[in-house]
């Protein structure tokens, strides 16, 4: 299972980095990366270890993209974001919870991302203000409320930080397979 853990994750990373490429490039990743590999990924399983690892690909490849699909059914993310985790959910599907992890390390290295990028522009504190707005307005009194803004709302591509969460989590697997003889 080792040598199929470090192809997995070496197919992940070249998903995820050709996912950033795209999404960098066009603003948008592709349903012929995402697609094939949230296909093939359980059937590959399937043929080489059984019945019982094509489905915990398959479950891994949910739980990985549950999330996202809330968020994206909120308008809060891309269907592209989504069959991206859901498809590395599925191809590291040697462990149920990896998807789920690169996920959750996307989501922090988007929100370090934003919040330099707004920082920078100044805008930092009034993002802030303004979140803390939509978040705690309906718990506050009529007379404290305050309409916010939406001029500061703005999309975060995420294939950047998924390339990254997926490297995080990928480069061991890849490193013990190259240091071992």
């Amino acid at each position: 299972m080792n040598t199929a853990a470090t192809i997995a994750a070496g197919l992940a990373l070249c998903v995820a980095a050709t996912a950033a490429f795209c999404d960098w490039r066009r603003g948008e990743i592709p349903n012929w990366l995402t697609l094939p590999a949230l296909l093939l990924a359980p059937w590959s399983y399937g043929l080489a270890f059984g019945i019982e690892y094509a489905l915990h690909s398959l479950a891994a490849g949910f739980l990985g993209g549950l999330v996202p699909y809330l968020l994206f059914r909120r308008g809060a993310m891309g269907g592209g974001d989504v069959k991206l985790f859901s498809a590395l959910g599925a191809v590291m599907g040697f462990d149920l919870l990896v998807g789920v992890e690169i996920q959750l390390a996307a989501s922090l290295a988007a929100l370090v991302f934003a919040s330099a990028a707004l920082a920078w522009k100044g805008a930092l504190t009034s993002t802030l203000m303004n979140a803390l707005a939509v978040g705690f307005g309906p718990l506050l009194p009529q007379r404290w409320r305050r309409e916010p803004c939406d001029a500061l709302a703005a999309p975060v591509r995420m294939g950047a930080p998924v390339f990254a969460a997926t490297g995080f989590f990928a480069t061991p697997h890849l490193l013990l397979a190259w240091a071992t003889p």
